[in-house]
């Protein structure tokens, strides 16, 4: 067969797809020497069509998103009888073929890939842009290893005017989110469902919802049903969850679904830090306790889900069954953080329910009803048996607290900042050019001096353009309320 030309400068060569909104072929543009990918969409020119509408607006919303993960859109051009789309062509396959062929992923192959497509719908977010079509059909996994996101043809800008009918839900209806379902507008949080369904899709070998022929009962399960889970999907079973949830101020950013698979946690602080910065709607004010992961090895339960595929690798030198003693580390982390967590939200219901002054209560005047103790002369307070001096932390304590910083650290630096002195912060104005670029930091050993108020650990990390390094650190600490702070570090 001939090749088909779209105008002087685009070669059509064969069909490689087709969708709802028109075939999509393998071309060459001439002028520039590269293969491209062109779909037809419309009508002849002239013809009020939706389907033109969208082809402009993936054209124009594409065009903002000028991301390594979004497929780029290069132009878009009329001919006599039709309207063409040139796109970045993609060789490859689909996330749903792979699935399709290969069977459910582990978490550990599952994390890098949609943690590239989190953090090009994090720069589409930025841009007030919702793509609301997030599928595993449309991502694309290229043989060169690239991972695309593409089909912006029914995202919307916040100012854009809508081309949906009244009443009619735009997305693959499998991985809708609830609010959308239900005929609400996408939002970000609308697309981190659908990357949350996708995720599922990806770690289950199936759809969240078996849609099928029956689009309104599949529908109505979304909106009035619990959303299923996978308790088999290891260190991403919170982040699954948080991202399905059916409340949509209860999950997180997709920057922080990127940095949680970015992060891929074989300490649990880790996770717990990123996750606890979604805020909820009952206690915006009031700290909560971090949620933690489960291990890495999900426990032997029946969710009554079949998943065949391989399980997700041990590491070296573990035992089946046996946790790693970082993960150990992790767990204590994670259970100190809690802690102190608690006692601070007592602590702020105890200031609210108190009054919430901004000054202390004075000791003069009525000293034996804020001490608790017996008038001296003079009207001061007579001596105490009981001290105010806070107890010694334990060896673990501050295990904990080392190892919960660094794992919070090297997934964000910001909140990692947060954890020195305002005189150490001030000491470290390149906080964040060497916890930044760090990745998968792993803690191989530890011990506390709770006399000296220090924490010595060594631990190994990765560094881009470096290669892996292994350090060793003293941190300094002083006591801040239940935790510590930081007030130095010397590296050996």
């Amino acid at each position: 067969m001939s090749a088909v030309r779209v105008t002087d400068r685009y070669t059509l060569h064969r069909e490689i797809g087709r969708g709802g909104s028109g075939a999509v072929w393998l071309g060459r543009d001439e002028v520039l020497g590269r293969d491209v990918a062109v779909k037809r969409v419309g009508m002849p020119p002239g013809a009020v069509d939706a389907d033109i509408l969208r082809a402009e607006r993936e054209a124009r919303l594409a065009a903002r998103v000028n991301h390594p993960n979004v497929v780029a859109v290069f132009d878009l051009v009329e001919t006599d009888d039709s309207h063409w789309l040139v796109m970045e062509y993609v060789a490859g396959t689909t996330l749903a073929k792979a699935i399709d062929n290969r069977g459910p992923m582990p978490p550990d192959t599952a994390a890098p890939l949609l943690a590239k497509i989190a953090d090009a719908l994090a720069a589409a977010h930025a841009a007030d842009i919702v793509h609301r079509d997030v599928k595993p059909s449309n991502i694309l996994l290229g043989d060169d290893g690239s991972v695309k996101l593409t089909d912006f043809g029914i995202a919307r800008g916040v100012a854009d005017p809508s081309l949906t009918q009244t009443g009619l839900v735009t997305g693959s209806p499998a991985y809708l989110s609830p609010e959308v379902a239900s005929g609400a507008s996408a939002t970000p949080a609308s697309d981190v469902w659908s990357l949350g369904a996708t995720m599922f899709h990806a770690l289950a070998g199936r759809p969240p919802y078996d849609v099928g022929d029956n689009v309104l009962g599949g529908m109505y399960k979304i909106v009035h049903e619990e959303p299923p889970r996978l308790r088999n999907a290891g260190w991403l079973a919170p982040l699954l969850e948080m991202t399905m949830s059916r409340d949509a101020a209860e999950r997180p950013s997709m920057a922080d679904v990127r940095d949680y698979l970015r992060a891929r946690p074989s300490d649990q602080a880790a996770a717990a830090a990123i996750l606890d910065r979604t805020p909820t709607r009952e206690t915006p004010a009031v700290a909560t306790a971090p949620l933690a992961p489960p291990p890495s090895s999900p426990p032997p339960a029946d969710d009554g889900l079949t998943i065949i595929g391989p399980p997700a690798p041990l590491e070296p030198g573990t035992v089946a069954g046996e946790p790693s003693r970082d993960r150990r580390a992790g767990t204590l982390a994670v259970i100190g953080g809690a802690i102190a967590a608690v006692v601070a939200v007592i602590g702020v219901i105890f200031l609210l329910n108190s009054g919430g002054d901004d000054e202390q209560p004075s000791l003069a005047g009525d000293a034996t009803s804020q001490t608790g103790g017996e008038q001296s002369e003079g009207g001061s307070p007579a001596p105490s048996d009981t001290t105010d001096a806070p107890e010694q932390p334990t060896e673990k304590e501050l295990e904990d607290f080392a190892t919960s910083y660094v794992m919070t650290a090297s997934a964000s630096p910001g909140q990692g900042f947060k954890m020195l002195t305002p005189d150490y912060q001030a000491q470290s104005p390149d906080y964040s050019d060497f916890w930044g670029p760090m990745s998968n930091p792993r803690i191989l050993d530890i011990s506390a001096d709770p006399g000296a108020m220090t924490v010595t650990y060594t631990y190994k990390y990765a560094i881009p353009s470096v290669g892996s390094k292994t350090e060793t650190v003293t941190l300094q600490l002083v006591r801040e309320g239940e935790s510590f702070l930081i007030s130095g570090a010397t590296a050996s």
